[in-house]
């Protein structure tokens, strides 16, 4: 199994590339080389992050494995970074659970909570907030109801099987039983041609009958729909309220037409002296058609009607008069106009009305004739079928020693066979419900299996989490040289520490005793949630609070657990067996000036 890595612009890292083997890689450089940089790379074409290099602008990261190739890009977008892409771990979940519990960097939210001392249970259980278990449970109860309703259906089906086969078989011998009885009538009959005369005939008066009988229903259906519309035309006509005609509405509307044609004439013989009479005036062009004595004071005018002088200041208040007078009229003839208005739509109202209260008369004399019509058709239907009853009272009696017999044995004959056909499909049907009792209540037994596991499941991965602390922590105590007792994981995700036969607080432990249990936490969350199903590698950073010897001991315990295991290390630092990455040959941004 080998993993080729390209990225470019990644953190501290402006361009690089490694190859990951199975088992330990060692991310081996000094300060300033990439190293923590590099995991990060390796953490972003997983998924879980996505940091820039400072002042770039897009990044990424391709990773190349033994079957798939994956490739993550960033981009820097009014001061958010995107990404885009087909990183390794394609959903939160996955997500979220690599980097609590396999992506073990120095930001790791389980080391920094056990570094700040905080309760441990959102970061060792927040991988079940994806999986939806209420609503799940929800699904599944609804999905076991339905089952368990088909399941009493076919437990009740097995249950009435016995008697209907019962059923099925009194059947069939009474149908024989009626078969025969029906096979000796008729060798004993010795007119058999005046006996089906008169069956023909009482069966066609019967057939009538029926028919009638069918029609007597339509029609007093059709009478009680026909009052009831009736009844409901004459409740509109009795609501109808007919304004009162007026007398003198017509010639009023008739009085205020002339009125208005008056003063809309008269305004429109104003307007036309006035409106070229003022262009001229404005357009000083007066001597178009008269004389002008143009003075420095003010221009006279000889009038073109009458031949007398006047001053253009007099002519132009005479136009403002006239324009006045042109205003008036045309607000008088607004009035009108309005009045005209007002009294056609009272009039056209009373029009509509009465032709309403005329319609719903007319419709309710058709309804009347309707509905009488409807009540002497069903009179005659009535007094047909009591013609008919009485007829076939006669041919029934007219055939009764010959025919009454059999015809009431092929009666039952037909019922029986009816019967017969029904209990045998009824038989079938319950065959069918019957034969999946045993596979409902397999269904039912697995739904209620998933509903009681998911019911448990938070509760279960909170026993495997505290089990799994509980063993790794114990195997730490054991493996490594450590200052304390004693680490136990609580039912309320508190941890306790014993040292010296007492009660400690995590504040006295060392730097390098708080990050080992800070591993073990993430460790329990990695057994609790099976990470090493999903996730094929553990990344190690920010170790520099373990001396030599335990950063030694801690990859060796660790390298079991995933099939690629990257750490980073100093050159001073113990070299053991495993794939060497060297970071000086990638181009990484240069380190601070010191001051």
């Amino acid at each position: 199994m080998t993993w080729n890595l390209n990225f470019k612009n990644i953190a501290g890292i402006r361009s690089g590339s490694a190859t990951l083997e199975r088992g330990i890689n060692a991310v081996r450089g000094t300060n300033w080389q990439g190293k923590s940089s590099f995991v990060t790379a390796i953490e972003t074409v997983m998924g879980t992050e996505k940091v820039l290099t400072e002042g770039e602008s897009s990044g990424e990261v391709e990773l190349r494995t033994n079957a798939d190739s994956y490739r993550v890009e960033l981009a820097r977008e009014n001061n958010t970074i995107t990404r885009s892409g087909d990183p390794y771990l394609s959903s939160e979940k996955a997500r979220v659970t690599a980097s609590l519990y396999a992506f073990l960097d120095d930001n790791n939210a389980v080391r920094d909570a056990v570094r700040h001392e905080d309760n441990l249970e959102s970061v060792l259980t927040r991988p079940l907030d994806f999986e939806n278990i209420d609503e799940q449970i929800a699904d599944l109860k609804q999905e076991r109801n339905s089952v368990e309703t088909e399941l009493k259906r076919a437990e009740k089906a097995a249950e009435q099987l016995p008697e209907v086969e019962t059923t099925i078989q009194q059947l069939k011998t009474q149908l024989e039983d009626l078969e025969a009885e029906r096979d000796a009538i008729r060798k004993g009959d010795d007119d058999q041609g005046a006996v089906s005369d008169k069956r023909d005939e009482l069966s066609d008066a019967k057939a009538e009958r029926d028919e009638v009988e069918q029609r007597v229903e339509r029609l007093e259906q059709t009478i009680k729909r026909t009052e009831e519309k009736l009844e409901e035309k004459r409740s509109e006509l009795a609501a109808i309220e007919v304004p009162e005609e007026e007398e003198d509405l017509s010639s009023r509307i008739a009085e205020r037409k002339q009125r208005l044609d008056k003063l809309e004439q008269e305004a429109e013989l104003l307007q036309s002296v006035y409106a070229p009479t003022k262009r001229l005036i404005d357009e000083d062009r007066v001597d178009l058609i008269t004389d002008v004595d143009r003075d420095l004071l003010e221009d006279n005018i000889r009038c073109w009607t009458c031949g007398s002088k006047t001053s253009k200041a007099a002519v132009e208040e005479n136009l403002d008069q006239l324009s006045d007078r042109i205003s008036e009229l045309q607000s008088k003839a607004e009035e009108f106009r309005n009045d005209v208005t007002d009294l056609q739509e009272r009039q056209e109202e009373i029009k509509r009305t009465q032709r309403r209260e005329s319609d719903l008369e007319d419709e309710i004399a058709s309804l009347e004739s309707t509905l009488e019509e409807r009540k002497t058709s069903l009179g005659e239907a009535r007094k047909r079928r009591e013609n008919l009853i009485d007829r076939i009272d006669t041919l029934s009696e007219a055939v009764e020693t010959q025919d009454s017999e059999l015809t009431d044995i092929e009666s039952q004959i037909k019922y029986t066979e009816t019967r017969l056909e029904e209990a045998q499909e009824e038989m079938k049907t319950l065959e069918s419900r019957a034969e999946r009792r045993e596979q409902l209540e397999s269904e039912r037994e697995n739904l209620t299996e998933e509903i009681n596991r998911l019911r448990d499941r938070k509760a279960e991965i909170k026993r495997r989490t505290r089990e799994a602390f509980d063993d790794a922590i114990q195997e730490i105590i054991d493996t490594f040289d450590v200052g304390f007792e004693m680490v136990r994981l609580t039912s309320d995700y508190e941890l306790v520490v014993a040292r010296e036969g007492r009660e400690a607080d995590l504040s006295a432990l060392s730097e390098g005793e708080l990050e080992l249990i800070g591993i073990v936490a993430a460790l329990a969350g990695f057994e609790a949630f099976d990470v090493t199903d999903r996730i094929p590698v553990m990344l190690l950073d920010g170790l520099g609070g373990l001396a030599d010897e335990n950063l030694v001991t801690l990859v060796e315990y660790l390298a079991d657990r995933v099939e690629i295991l990257v750490f980073t290390t100093y050159p001073e630092n113990t070299t053991f067996e495993a794939n060497t990455i060297n970071p000086q040959d990638w181009s990484v941004v240069s380190p601070p000036v010191s001051q």
